[in-house]
């Protein structure tokens, strides 16, 4: 019969010497994880523009909020960018997922929206090729994204979009609205996806928004309800610019928009691309 040893109960110093060890084990996940946020706000801030470009009548500013919790940076973005035969183009969109993988493949998204839309002009053409260069590329994740493109000669916005959040315009003459296109699926999901395109003059005064889900959406609050409510504080925005007498700031406009994030407890990070447009000038023939 074999006889067991007694198990000898824990002294302080054995209690004591394994809290210790739990604390360091804790202290190195929470350095490792705090090491993983610094990263990818760092990448985030590195791929983001620092600047937009601008028209005569047309001017553009944009803002971005990281998330409230843990590691949820790095997939949203906002870019603006001049194209060769002389107009301006405009994205906004959101990568899947919430981490320093996110933020890489969100500037690999940019630079590819850039690299296509330098080769055509066709906004639809544009989500259409940039989807199927990053299925070539075997990409593991997806994107969300609106893509626009400003023609100065014209007046003319025309937009694509892929499977994301509308646009919301207001305009000096009181009309407002939600940009509900048709658009297609979002980025890297399926070969050959077609992107239909909405073409609109911007004849009047006014402020066309794009922004992502973070910015409309939390926890217990509907896009809905988000979506109305920016409209209210780009309708009142756009009142109060027309009340003095002086062109809307869209970098004030921008701010004021961003803050709905902070209304709706978002816990994805947030981006708002706003384009504050003046009436054009009278051209022969008319409008």
């Amino acid at each position: 019969m074999t006889r067991r040893r007694p198990v000898r109960p824990a002294s302080a110093d054995d209690l004591l010497t394994e809290l210790g060890r739990l604390t360091a084990q804790a202290l190195e996940r929470a350095e490792l994880q705090q090491a993983r946020v610094e990263l990818a706000e760092a990448l985030q801030r590195e791929l983001l523009p620092g600047a937009l470009p601008e028209l005569p009548g047309l001017r553009p500013a944009a803002r971005y909020a990281p998330a409230r919790h843990g590691l949820d940076i790095g997939g949203d973005w906002y870019d603006g960018f001049r194209l060769p035969d002389g107009s301006l183009a405009f994205s906004v969109g959101d990568v899947q997922g919430h981490d320093v993988e996110a933020a890489a493949f969100m500037g690999q998204v940019r630079v590819g929206l850039r690299a296509v839309a330098g080769a055509v002009t066709d906004p639809g053409e544009v989500l259409g090729r940039a989807n199927d260069l990053l299925l070539s590329m075997d990409c593991t994740l997806f994107a969300t994204c609106t893509f626009l493109r400003y023609d100065p000669v014209t007046g003319e916005l025309a937009a694509a979009r892929a499977g994301h959040v509308p646009a919301i315009w207001a305009t000096a003459d009181g009309r407002f609205g939600t940009a509900e296109d048709e658009g297609g699926l979002p980025l890297g999901l399926l070969p050959g996806e077609v992107y239909p395109v909405t073409r609109r003059r911007l004849p009047v005064a006014g402020a066309f928004v794009l922004l992502t889900d973070g910015v409309v959406e939390g926890p217990s609050f509907p896009i809905e309800a988000g979506l109305k409510q920016v409209t209210r504080v780009l309708r009142a925005e756009v009142a109060a610019g027309i009340g003095t007498g002086r062109p809307m700031d869209p970098g004030e406009l921008a701010a004021e928009i961003i803050k709905v994030a902070d209304l709706t407890g978002h816990a994805d990070d947030a981006a708002v691309l706003v384009l504050c447009h003046d009436t054009p000038p009278a051209r022969g023939g008319g409008r």
